[in-house]
């Protein structure tokens, strides 16, 4: 089978709208909470990390610094985030989520991946391999 061509000016809309549909149903594909996705997103790069400045984190997920204040002030306000003075640096704060951010991060986890996994589920080997590899190439542009 002869792979078809496909400008990139035609695919990027493709893409990005079968993007934002599967990122909405997944969304919504979560336990009962009140989170904002931002905030999730924040938690969530909180909880790989280990523990960030409150800069660290706003470069992570591309938001300004105040904006990061608010998000980390309402996740803090939860009990999801606790702050600690920087080891080196008294002017500076290191964030990190605490046992519950990690355990309400597991829940919207166990049920975003509940529901793709039955969607996965119905398609053939061949199908779940060619999005293994699509997901592999989303991350690298996503990371770029």
């Amino acid at each position: 089978m002869t792979a078809k061509r496909v400008p990139p000016a035609q695919l990027a809309p493709q893409l990005r709208d079968a993007i934002t549909r599967l990122n909405r149903r997944v969304r919504q594909a979560r336990p009962v909470g009140d989170l904002t996705v931002t905030q999730l997103s924040a938690l969530t790069s909180l909880n790989l990390a280990g523990a960030l400045t409150p800069r660290e984190l706003a470069d992570i997920e591309r938001v300004q610094p105040p904006t990061m204040t608010k998000i980390v002030g309402k996740l803090e306000e939860r009990g999801l985030v606790q702050r600690t003075p920087h080891p080196t640096d008294g002017r500076q704060v290191i964030l990190a989520a605490t046992e519950g951010g990690r355990a309400v991060l597991e829940q919207f986890e166990r049920a975003r991946n509940s529901w793709l996994a039955e969607r996965l589920a119905a398609l053939t080997e061949e199908e779940r391999d060619t999005l293994r590899r699509a997901a592999e190439i989303l991350q690298g542009i996503a990371r770029a």
